[in-house]
C-alpha cells in the first residue's frame, strides 16, 4: 500500500487516494487484503493503559508520608512491647488501603463495562457487498458509508457527498457542523478544520450522506494522536494529597525534634540514656494521629458512594475532594465541555412570547405565557401548531426512542426543534408520513435558511385547526401522483422578513405591514441580546394557487 506525506491526503484527488489504497470506488476493499492488512497494522482501535494490578494499586495506596509515618510508628510500637497498639495502627493502615484499592477497582471494572457495552459498528463495502463490522476491524483502505446520526470510525478521505454535514467538535471545539466536500483542495498546510474533504474518528454526521476512503486508523488517526499526549502527561497530586504530604512532613519533622529534645533533656538531668530514648519514641509515637488516615478515607468513601448515585464513576477517592474545591468552572459554549444540547425556551406567534419548558430531549414540556405559570390548552392556540409542526417538517433531526430513552441524530439546532414540536404532540415521524417531503434546498451560509417542500392536499393552511390536530390530513390522503405543494423555510430572522408578505396572526392571514416588520426585527434583537439562537420560519403555496407537484421537485 503506497503512502503519501503525512497530512497530504486532501490534497489528492479522491479517486487517487483510493487507488494508493488498493481500493475499488464500487466494490471497495478485498475481503482477502482487508485480513492482511487488520493483522499487519493492529486493530483500529485507541491507546489505552495498561491494566494496573491489585498489588501496585495497593502500593500507591501506602506510598502517603502520612502512612508511611504510621507504619514506622506501628514498627516501634512492636519493638517497644507494645503490641497492641501496633496492631491497632496496622489494622487502620491496612482499612485505609482496602477502602482506596476496592473503590479504584470498582471503577476500573465499571469503565470497562461501558466500553463493552458503547462498543460501535461501521458500515463498509468489501468485495462488492455492504457489510456491517465492529469499528475495531476497520482498515486503511476500507470503502466506509456515512449518514446522519453515525460516528465516524477513522480518519478517511471523502470521495462522494450528498449535502454532508459533520459535527467536529470533539475535535476541533466548532459547535457548528461542518459542510463537506469531495473535491480535491489545493493548500497542503490547511488547518485541521479547513479540511473539509477528510473526516475524522470520534465526529458525528448529522447531516446528508457521504462515503469514504479510509486513510488512517488506530493511534495514527488525529484523535488516537491527542489519546496519546494524553497518557504522556504526568499524574499530578490532587489539592488533598499535597495537603496531607505536607502535614505528614511537618509531623515527621515535630516527632524527630521530640524525640532529640526529650532525649537531650533526660541525659542533661542525669537519666539512663535507653529509658529516655524509649521515653521520647513513645512520645513520638504518641503524636502521629493513627485515626486521620481512616477518618479521610471514609469520608472520601462516603462522597464517592453519593457521586454515584448521580450516575458519576469517581476513579480514585481524592478526586472526590479535588471536585469539592472548585468554586468557579469556566466553561465554552462549543457543546465540547456540554452535552451539545439545544433547547426551544421562547416562541413568538400571533403577537405574544410564549415559554417553553423542559430540557434536553425528553418531549416533556409545557407552554407558558410569558411571566404565568398556567399551560396552554394547545387546542386553541392553532397558531402555535402550525408553526410547530411547519419547523418539525422543515428539519432533516430525528428523535428516536431507545431502551426508553430519548435520542437525537442530526444537527442540535433542529432536533430543538423537532423536541419542542412533540412536547405538542407533533412527532415528526407522524408529520413526515402525513406531508411526505419532494425535495428541498439545503441551508448555505449565502442563503441563510433551508427550504422543504411537501405534498398536501390543498396547501397550507388550508384553515386554521380548531383542535391540536385537525389541521393533519389521514394518512395516505396525499399520495396521488398529483398533489398541491407547500414549501417552509427557517433561517435568519432578518433574511426571512425581507422576503415575507403576509402574516398569520388572529386566526387569519393578512399582508405584513412595515411597522410590523420593524417590531418583529427589534424583537429578534432583544432575544439575541438574551443569548437565545433565533429562527424564523416562512411558508408559500404560491402566490394565486398552490403549486402542482408532478415530479420531485429540484431548485435552488
Amino acid at each position: 500500500m503506497a503512502r503519501l506525506a503525512e497530512g497530504t491526503w486532501h490534497v489528492e484527488e479522491g479517486a487517487r487516494v483510493a487507488q494508493l489504497h488498493l481500493c475499488d470506488l464500487q466494490k471497495g476493499l478485498p475481503a482477502e487484503l482487508a485480513r492482511e492488512r487488520l493483522e499487519q497494522l493492529g486493530r483500529n482501535e485507541l491507546p489505552s493503559p495498561p491494566g494496573r494490578s491489585l498489588l501496585s494499586m495497593f502500593l500507591d495506596q501506602i506510598k502517603e508520608i502520612l502512612v508511611l509515618l504510621l507504619i514506622g510508628a506501628a514498627v516501634i510500637s512492636a519493638l517497644l512491647g507494645e503490641v497492641t497498639d501496633a496492631a491497632v495502627i496496622l489494622f487502620i493502615v491496612l482499612l485505609n488501603a482496602t477502602l482506596g484499592v476496592l473503590q479504584e477497582h470498582r471503577a476500573e471494572k465499571s469503565l470497562a463495562a461501558l466500553k463493552r457495552l458503547s462498543q460501535p459498528y461501521a458500515r463498509v463495502v468489501r468485495s462488492g457487498r455492504l457489510q456491517q463490522i465492529p469499528v475495531a476491524e476497520v482498515v486503511p483502505g476500507d470503502l466506509i458509508l456515512l449518514e446522519a446520526g453515525d460516528y465516524v470510525p477513522a480518519d478517511a478521505r471523502l470521495v462522494e457527498v450528498a449535502t454532508l454535514k459533520v459535527d467536529e467538535s470533539a475535535l476541533t471545539g466548532e459547535s457548528i457542523p461542518v459542510e463537506k466536500t469531495a473535491a480535491a483542495l489545493p493548500e497542503a498546510d490547511l488547518p485541521l478544520g479547513d479540511r473539509k474533504n477528510l473526516v475524522f474518528r470520534g465526529t458525528m454526521v448529522t447531516y446528508g450522506r457521504g462515503k469514504a476512503v479510509v486513510t488512517s486508523t488506530g493511534v495514527e488517526t488525529e484523535l488516537g494522536r491527542i489519546a496519546a499526549l494524553i497518557q504522556e502527561t504526568p499524574r499530578e497530586e490532587t489539592p488533598l494529597q499535597k495537603r496531607l504530604g505536607e502535614l505528614g512532613g511537618w509531623l515527621g519533622g515535630l516527632a524527630i525534634a521530640l524525640v532529640v529534645l526529650v532525649f537531650l533533656a533526660g541525659i542533661w538531668h542525669g537519666q539512663p540514656a535507653l529509658e529516655m530514648f524509649m521515653t521520647a519514641v513513645s512520645l513520638a509515637v504518641a503524636a502521629i494521629p493513627e485515626g486521620l488516615p481512616a477518618i479521610v478515607t471514609i469520608v472520601l468513601a462516603l462522597g464517592v458512594q453519593r457521586m454515584a448515585r448521580r450516575r458519576a464513576i469517581i476513579r480514585k477517592l481524592p478526586a472526590v475532594e479535588t471536585l469539592g474545591t472548585a468554586t468557579v468552572i469556566c466553561s465554552d459554549k462549543t457543546g465540547t465541555l456540554t452535552q451539545n444540547q439545544m433547547t426551544v425556551q421562547k416562541i413568538y406567534v400571533d403577537g405574544r412570547l410564549i415559554q417553553v419548558t423542559g430540557e434536553g430531549y425528553e418531549p416533556r414540556g409545557k407552554f407558558l405565557l410569558l411571566g404565568t405559570e398556567e399551560p396552554l390548552r394547545l387546542r386553541e392556540q392553532p397558531e402555535l401548531l402550525f408553526l410547530l409542526g411547519a419547523a418539525a417538517l422543515a428539519s432533516d433531526a430525528r428523535l428516536e426512542k431507545t431502551n426508553g430513552r430519548y435520542r437525537l441524530i442530526g444537527d442540535p439546532t433542529e432536533g430543538a426543534l423537532v423536541v419542542a414540536a412533540a412536547k405538542a404532540g407533533l412527532f415528526k415521524q407522524r408529520l413526515d408520513r402525513l406531508y411526505p417531503r419532494v425535495g428541498e434546498i439545503p441551508f448555505d451560509a449565502a442563503r441563510k435558511r433551508m427550504t422543504t417542500f411537501h405534498r398536501t392536499r390543498d396547501g397550507l393552511p388550508p384553515r386554521l385547526p380548531g383542535a391540536a390536530l385537525d389541521w393533519l390530513p389521514e394518512e395516505g390522503a396525499c399520495a396521488q401522483a398529483e398533489c398541491t405543494c407547500v414549501a417552509f423555510t427557517k433561517g435568519a430572522p432578518d433574511i426571512l422578513l425581507a422576503r415575507c408578505t403576509h402574516l398569520l396572526a388572529g386566526g387569519e392571514v393578512r399582508p405584513l405591514e412595515e411597522s410590523e416588520r420593524t417590531r418583529l426585527l427589534q424583537l429578534n434583537g432583544r432575544l439575541a441580546e438574551e443569548a437565545l439562537r433565533v429562527l424564523a420560519g416562512l411558508t408559500a403555496t404560491g402566490r394565486e394557487r398552490p403549486l402542482l407537484i408532478r415530479k420531485p421537485w429540484s431548485g435552488t
